[in-house]
């Protein structure tokens, strides 16, 4: 018989705001990570203090921000108006407390609860904020969470502002390396959203005179535009537009108050309803949503009073207004685009023109491939994708998918043994399995028709959920794991190829990653260490004393499930897909797919030789 469990009054316990933090992370920045990911922890927090400092910009105070990233330690220095002297320690670690309650001091803020610096200050091991003001300073200093000094009002020279200096705390962030490309991507959408802000990175400008259009021009390139970029401006919102003539899926860059709504939200359904509606008008045909929508490269930035965003992490709109006497989000996104839009268009007959030519085109291809995805589709239901190619993960049963989406992953992998040892070992809560069968088809200069005909891609899409845009993506991780050698190296490059033919926003916004797997295990009879290098495997070596064993792991499918569990769940390390900022996604697939060179030829040789000579060994 089952002891009741006791429930009394010395259960009850309550957590200062700290405590609470410390313990429940996740609530208050999502997910945790190492850095590898564009969502982890360690730039949700550099992101809430660098909110503070976009505000006072907003607010009129201060046209510079500097940020220094050196190694683990993070500054961020403005010149607005300063913490009021009086409250520089109550604003970073008492709750609830902050200007931006007071609507006459803060409008269309960002960070609006006075939670996010209390977070940082909590999840820091070392945590410093500086107010200068009148001619005065005050500091205090941190570390998680608590107050162990305070500097008391000095007279000083200093220009007036706010400075803050935190490492975050590595007994929660393991291992943790901040990564210049995901800081430098932030700090570009703030100055894309704040034209006339400069932002000093490490001693590196960005700054943007043409706000959205700017961003646009920085995402596709000039050859790429179907027409010139559409910019419009109006009160609390703009909007950046062209068509895409060799992307095949929609992409868009959304924002409300300055933050970016990676997972969008009312303003951005709305945007895609009202751009649709305005363009069947204008052209006065009842054009396919699908149609008017494919390969369009977009972004909206709207500000609304008083947000209410679906998580702390503010990735998603829920306000269905805008605030104060205006009306609703989609009332006033279409009203600005049925009015600004349209001009454009009545004005631009050469850009409009271009623009029902796409959408006719795509109506074509569309009508062409509907007999190919019913066939598709029916192959998939026949394949029992879930049973088969795919494990999937329990994210997706019940309500906790909202909450969890940012910890989704999906592992690609080759063959059943590696598959298999994966599947065993996974967090079947957050993690799924997509298992290869043999090496995906070399997709460069295809078109669409080739992902339906082809099963493996017709089912990997499947699995993705991404056949009509990625709104809709399952797993907001996308990792390949192969094999460590040239047939594991040259699936990865198919795979990767594959995405930036016919679905390139999914490495633009950060969800494809390669795999890292360890290439050697050392142990001896009290300790293992598992080395991902040659550098790494000398290294333990030395560390370890007596009789050492040393392993060579040829393939995944060599390395248990008992020891999987070590690399894909908290020490889990990943390798971000990323493009070259210098070529466009055509130059890239033409360098690494199309007909050999000497150009590859000399950068194959370059870079794979010490890789490639380690997996002869």
């Amino acid at each position: 018989m089952n002891q009741e469990t006791k429930y009394t009054e010395d259960n009850i316990r309550s957590l200062d705001w700290k405590e609470h933090i410390r313990m429940r992370p996740g609530m208050y920045i999502g997910k945790l990570g190492d850095g590898s990911t564009a969502d982890d922890g360690i730039y949700v927090l550099l992101k809430e203090v660098i909110d503070n400092s976009i505000d006072e910009y907003v607010m009129g105070a201060g046209k510079t921000i500097e940020i220094s990233v050196q190694n683990q330690r993070v500054i961020v220095r403005d010149y607005g108006r300063g913490i009021p002297l009086g409250k520089v320690v109550e604003v970073v670690s008492k709750m609830n407390t902050g200007g931006k309650y007071d609507s006459r001091a803060f409008k269309k803020t960002v960070g609006l609860n006075g939670v996010g610096t209390k977070a940082v200050n909590a999840l820091s091991s070392s945590f410093k904020v500086e107010s200068t003001r009148d001619g005065k300073s005050k500091s205090a200093e941190f570390e998680q969470g608590n107050l162990i000094n305070v500097e008391e009002l000095e007279e000083t020279s200093r220009k007036r502002g706010t400075k803050v200096t935190f490492i975050p705390d590595e007994s929660i962030f393991k291992n943790f390396k901040y990564r210049n490309e995901y800081i430098e991507k932030m700090l570009k959408n703030y100055v894309y959203l704040n034209p006339g802000l400069t932002i000093l990175f490490n001693g590196e400008k960005f700054y943007s005179e043409n706000g959205l259009k700017d961003l646009l021009e920085d995402s596709i390139s000039q050859d790429d535009q179907l027409y010139p970029i559409i910019h419009l401006k109006g009160v609390d919102i703009e909007v950046a537009l062209t068509h895409s003539k060799s992307q095949y899926s929609e992409e868009y860059h959304s924002f409300v108050n300055g933050q970016n709504t990676s997972q969008g939200g009312t303003h951005l359904a709305a945007y895609r309803e009202s751009l649709v509606r305005t363009i069947r008008e204008f052209y006065g045909k009842n054009y396919e949503a699908s149609d008017v929508r494919k390969s369009v490269v977009t972004a909206i930035s709207v500000k609304v009073m008083e947000p209410i965003f679906e998580s702390q992490t503010k990735t998603k709109l829920g306000s269905t207004d805008m605030g104060g006497n205006l009306p609703t989000v989609r009332t006033y996104i279409n009203d600005f685009l049925k009015t600004q839009l349209d001009n454009y268009l009545h004005k631009n007959p050469e850009a409009a023109e271009k623009l029902q030519r796409k959408i006719l085109q795509a109506e074509r291809e569309r009508k062409e491939l509907s007999g190919i995805r019913k066939l598709a589709k029916d192959r998939a239901k026949k394949s029992n994708l879930h049973n088969k190619k795919l494990r999937d993960c329990r994210i997706h049963l019940g309500d906790s998918k909202k909450e969890r989406y940012l910890e989704s992953t999906l592992f690609i992998t080759e063959g059943d043994s590696a598959s298999g040892s994966i599947t065993k070992s996974r967090d079947v809560s957050t993690q799924a399995v997509f298992s290869l069968k043999g090496k995906p088809l070399n997709s460069y200069g295809l078109t669409k028709k080739i992902v339906y005909e082809n099963e493996e891609f017709n089912l990997l899409q499947a699995a993705l959920n991404i056949e009509e845009s990625i709104e809709d993506l399952r797993y907001n991780n996308i990792v390949i794991a192969t094999d460590a050698d040239v047939d594991g190296m040259h699936i990865r490059l198919l795979l990767i190829t594959f995405f930036l033919q016919f679905f390139p926003e999914l490495i633009k916004e950060n969800h494809l990653y390669i795999l890292q797997t360890p290439l050697f295990r050392v142990r001896n009879k009290k300790e293992t260490i598992y080395c991902y290098n040659e550098m790494e495997r000398q290294q333990a070596m030395s560390q370890l004393s007596g009789k050492i064993e040393t392993t060579r792991f040829k393939g995944l499918g060599e390395i248990s499930p008992d020891e999987f569990k070590h690399f894909i769940g908290e020490n889990i390390r990943l390798d971000p897909v990323m493009l070259d900022k210098d070529m466009s996604i055509e130059e890239l697939l033409s360098f690494y797919m199309g007909k050999n060179t000497p150009d590859r030829q000399e950068f194959i040789i370059a870079n794979l030789k010490v890789e490639l000579d380690l997996i002869e060994e």
